[in-house]
């Protein structure tokens, strides 16, 4: 794969290859050059902060393009703020009932029921239901923490959400497999903005047409290593096109909680 340079940041990017590490140059081959990730070639472990001399939150986006991908990039929260928010929320919120640390709930997969290597939450609007690999949820209200970091999310989207799906990963070894958010409740064609706090991951988008061994084109997968305090806005019509997966890094020890802020539609009553 090849590593890549973010440009400047008032430039599109067109990509579709290898991995996109974002965040400010730092000097020396085998430090910090991963910039924000912190993700060093030299020592291969992924930091769980951002390296000082990271973008400020609020400075203007990376645009991701290529192939029907369509996405935005940005620092959402500096350092000390994200910081703040990651405990508020590793005190706050509330895991769905039997998800506790080592135990894992159960998703529905091609027919079959498979435990889950994360531990997830949702939160919403009163009148929401939610269907995810199988099962329907029915939202937790809305509180401060959530509050606050959709309200950010609306003030440099523009886009006001009214759900919240929560995934905690304890660590690398927890991961979430190539998927597509394509669920019936999803306002078409609205963008997903997902919000990660704590240690850097990496994030693979990969082409629909170039999965598995008769893959019908040869495209490469982009990606991406998503800060703490940072957030990926994904616009239609990437879901159409891309799946995107949170694979295992058995060398990143720290845990990871990522938001994943949507539009769904009410239920008629």
């Amino acid at each position: 794969m090849v590593a890549a340079d973010p440009p400047s940041s008032s430039s599109e990017t067109r990509v579709g290859w290898g991995i996109w590490r974002f965040g400010a140059k730092t000097g020396g081959g085998g430090g910090a050059g991963g910039g924000a990730c912190g993700r060093g070639r030299g020592s291969g472990r992924a930091r769980a902060h951002p390296q000082r001399g990271a973008p400020m939150a609020g400075a203007c986006g990376k645009k991701i393009r290529g192939q029907g991908l369509s996405c935005e990039y940005r620092l959402l929260f500096g350092p000390a703020e994200a910081d703040g928010i990651l405990r508020r929320l590793e005190r706050d919120v509330r895991y769905l009932p039997g998800e506790r640390p080592g135990i894992s709930g159960k998703l529905h997969v091609f027919g079959k029921w498979h435990s889950i290597p994360r531990r997830k939450a949702v939160y919403g609007d009163p009148e929401l239901k939610y269907t995810y690999s199988g099962v329907t949820f029915s939202p937790e209200p809305w509180i401060p923490v959530l509050d606050h970091i959709r309200e950010r999310v609306a003030s440099v989207t523009g886009h006001k959400f009214n759900f919240v799906l929560i995934n905690r990963y304890k660590d690398g070894l927890d991961h979430i497999g190539e998927h597509r958010d394509d669920e019936k409740e999803l306002v078409p064609r609205s963008p997903i903005a997902s919000v990660s706090f704590g240690a850097c991951r990496d994030f693979v988008f990969r082409h629909c047409e170039s999965r598995g061994k008769n893959a019908k084109r040869r495209i490469e997968p982009v990606t991406l290593q998503l800060a703490h305090g940072s957030l990926l806005l994904m616009k239609y019509p990437t879901n159409v096109y891309w799946y995107h997966s949170l694979p295992i890094r058995k060398r990143v020890l720290s845990p990871r909680i990522n938001l994943t802020f949507r539009k769904v539609m009410a239920i008629d009553k």
